[in-house]
């Protein structure tokens, strides 16, 4: 019977992997406590964030896409959150349908027109608290080299310390909608609705 050798590196990682595995906390450490939260700085957590952009094609379909992997920051007043701000960056490269000619298309100068405007900016200019759980965010979106403003319904989803960096971890689901044409990607409107609807999932990590 012919043996076979494991490295002996391969066991070390293979053990590290283990007792990191038994580290890990038995429950999500996320909760939807409001209370837990500190306040303070924090930056995007670009692996946990995106933003989900959906259509009506032709009255066919309803599709959607994603852009993720931003960055940005948060500074939250817990004491009072009107003073809060937050302002995040996309790189429109990011994009993703799931259809790779589609996305093509889209990063054309028929949409998004990537190349000459690489990035998507959302800053916020007010913020209007809506009872413990909630805010109504106002900002100027730039996109496609045009800036608008933008308001977004937030709602808090939750918050914790991260089991592998040991930081407050804190997500928010904001939702939207935007008309295209406004900045200036009204191609194949209406066969393709000029409203777009928007919902933003957004990760970040205390600083």
């Amino acid at each position: 019977m012919r043996k076979f050798l494991i490295p002996a590196a391969a066991l070390v990682a293979l053990a590290g992997g283990s007792a990191l595995i038994a580290q890990m906390p038995t429950s999500a450490p996320g909760t939807k406590d409001a209370a837990k939260v500190t306040g303070g700085s924090y930056k995007v957590d670009g692996g946990h964030t995106q933003v989900v952009f959906a259509w009506d094609h032709m009255g066919f379909t309803n599709n959607a896409g994603t852009i993720a992997e931003p960055t940005g920051t948060l500074t939250l007043d817990k004491a009072n959150p009107a003073n809060s701000k937050v302002e995040v960056t996309f790189q429109i490269a990011n994009l993703r349908t799931g259809v790779a000619k589609l996305d093509e298309h889209l990063l054309k100068p028929d949409f998004f027109d990537a190349a000459k405007f690489p990035t998507a900016t959302f800053v916020s200019t007010s913020v209007k608290p809506e009872g413990a759980t909630s805010a109504e965010i106002t900002g100027n979106l730039t996109l496609h080299g045009v800036t608008k403003p933008v308001t977004l319904d937030a709602e808090f989803y939750g918050v914790g310390p991260s089991p592998m960096s040991k930081k407050e971890n804190i997500g928010f689901v904001a939702t939207g909608t935007i008309k295209r044409s406004d900045f200036g990607m009204g191609y194949a409107v209406p066969l393709v609705s000029d409203a777009i609807a928007l919902k933003v999932i957004a990760g970040f990590e205390k600083q």
